[in-house]
């Protein structure tokens, strides 16, 4: 666990304790719910220097992590890392409930909160990760993104030359080559953009890998991949290299669909 990461878990048990203390220690499993998401929530500039300490951050999934309908079926990055933010540190809220004997677990090890109190506790919005942090201001200078766009462009313009396959698959391949997966790689990337924090999967991950529910770092890669190959299919237009149909639109061959990162 990052410095960061134990630092914002250790305030929340503090800052619960002692709300907790000041509310005649009623209401533990409303007081944590509202703490949790009041304190891990986090704003977008924030969020990222967080993930950037602890990139696994990257590896959470949605699961049944989000309460906000609006989020729910189709969430953003940040909102998928903030909701599990939020769960570890419920649960290390409800770990100091229990052992304080303000809440209890059945047999099974189910918590027993009463159903008044959980009436109580009504779904979280959170941030919304789609709008622009007033804050952030784009780094001067080169960017490690631009760096890494410009290098598959390079390397797909001269592979034009030499290889006979087609552009539009040759885009492909060459995406595939330069994709970034490690969330340590993806860190520093999301860190130089936190406008990224608000994509969505978008079905651009193949269903049929992670159960429906890919990582928040898999859905950064395949916009990432998808923006390269956007590039890449643009570039190829301007060589001539792809022609286009009587109303203006590129001819793949085949008619392939757009790429789906498998």
């Amino acid at each position: 666990m990052s410095d960061k990461l134990t630092e914002l878990l250790d305030e929340l048990r503090e800052a619960y304790l002692k709300e907790m203390e000041a509310n005649a220690y009623s209401y533990p499993f409303k007081t944590a719910h509202q703490l949790a998401h009041r304190r891990l929530a986090l704003p977008a500039e924030a969020l990222v220097e967080l993930i950037v300490s602890a990139p696994r951050l990257l590896a959470s999934r949605a699961g049944d992590l989000i309460e906000s309908e609006e989020e729910g079926a189709n969430p953003t990055i940040g909102a998928i890392i903030s909701a599990n933010l939020v769960a570890a540190g419920m649960d290390g809220l409800m770990m100091v409930a229990t052992k304080r004997n303000w809440l209890e677990r059945d047999e099974h090890g189910d918590l027993l909160v009463d159903a008044h109190e959980l009436d109580l506790c009504k779904p979280v919005l959170g941030v919304d990760y789609t709008k622009t942090p007033k804050e952030f201001v784009p780094q001067s200078g080169r960017s490690q993104l631009a760096d890494l766009f410009a290098a598959a462009e390079n390397a797909f313009e001269r592979a034009l030359s030499n290889e006979t396959m087609d552009a539009y698959p040759l885009s492909l391949k060459i995406a595939s080559d330069y994709a970034v997966f490690a969330p340590e790689d993806l860190a520093p990337l999301l860190a130089e953009n936190p406008l990224m924090l608000g994509l969505r999967n978008d079905g651009l991950v193949d269903p049929d890998m992670f159960n429906q529910d890919p990582p928040a770092g898999m859905i950064l890669s395949a916009h990432l991949t998808e923006m390269m190959v956007s590039q890449m299919v643009d570039h190829a237009i301007e060589m001539g290299a792809i022609g286009m149909d009587s109303e203006g639109q590129p001819i793949f061959v085949d008619d392939e669909e757009p790429p789906t990162l498998h």
